[in-house]
C-alpha cells in the first residue's frame, strides 16, 4: 500500500502533503475512539469509500491497495468471532479496514518524495538537538521502496509455487521471500557504503 500514485487534480491531490497526514492521524485516531456498533462502523466504510470517489481514485488502482489485506481481516474476524461475538467482530475488521482504505487514499493522491518532505520539515526542530533527520528521512525513503519490491517478490515466489504444483506453505512462500529480502538489503546496504553512508 505504500509507493504507488495515482497523477490526478482532485481536491485531495491538491492538498499538502503533511496537512494529508495530519488528516490521516486525526481521522484513524477518531475511527477507533468513536466506531463502536455495526451502524457506525458501516457509516466509517461508506465514508472511506467516498473519499476515494472524492479523489477520483479508479476501482482498479483501489481494489489492489485493499486486496492484499482481506485474507488477513478474514482470520482477525473469525478470531474475533470465536472470542467475543459477530457484532463485535464486525466492527474491529471494519475500523482497520477504514484505517487501510483511508491510508491507501493518502498514498494514491501523494507523492512519495512530498510525502518525505513533509516529514522532514516536521523533523527539522530536531537537529538543535543533533538528530540526524537526514538518516530518518532516508529510512523511511528506503522502507516505502522496499515494500513493493518485497510484495513484487512474494507474488513472484507464489507464481513459481504454482508453476511447480506445489502447496502453499511456510517453507515454499516465506523461505525464498524472507531470502529474496535480505539479498535486497545487502544491495541497500552495498550502495550506500559506497556512496560514503554510515
Amino acid at each position: 500500500m505504500i509507493g504507488v500514485y495515482v497523477p490526478g487534480n482532485s481536491l485531495l491531490h491538491r492538498l499538502p502533503a503533511g496537512l494529508k497526514i495530519l488528516l490521516l492521524m486525526a481521522s484513524i485516531i477518531t475511527v477507533a475512539v468513536v466506531v463502536r456498533t455495526p451502524t457506525a462502523a458501516g457509516i466509517a466504510l461508506a465514508a472511506t469509500a467516498a473519499t476515494f470517489v472524492v479523489a477520483w481514485i479508479p476501482f482498479r488502482a483501489a481494489w489492489a491497495q485493499i486486496r492484499g489485506l482481506l485474507w488477513l481481516l478474514g482470520v482477525l474476524f473469525a478470531f474475533q468471532w470465536i472470542i467475543t461475538d459477530l457484532s463485535r467482530a464486525f466492527v474491529v475488521t471494519a475500523i482497520l479496514l477504514a484505517s487501510a482504505g483511508l491510508a491507501a487514499v493518502v498514498t494514491l493522491t501523494t507523492r512519495t518524495t512530498d510525502m518525505l518532505d513533509a516529514i522532514i520539515g516536521a523533523l527539522r526542530p530536531l537537529k538543535r538537538f543533533g538528530v540526524r533527520t537526514d538518516l530518518i528521512a532516508m529510512t523511511f525513503a528506503l522502507t516505502i521502496r522496499s515494500i513493493p519490491l518485497i510484495a513484487d517478490v512474494l507474488t513472484q515466489v507464489d507464481q513459481a509455487r504454482r508453476a511447480r504444483g506445489l502447496r502453499a506453505g511456510p517453507r515454499v512462500l516465506l523461505a525464498p521471500t524472507v531470502l529474496a529480502a535480505l539479498q535486497t538489503a545487502d544491495g541497500f546496504a552495498e550502495t550506500l557504503a559506497a556512496r560514503g553512508m554510515d
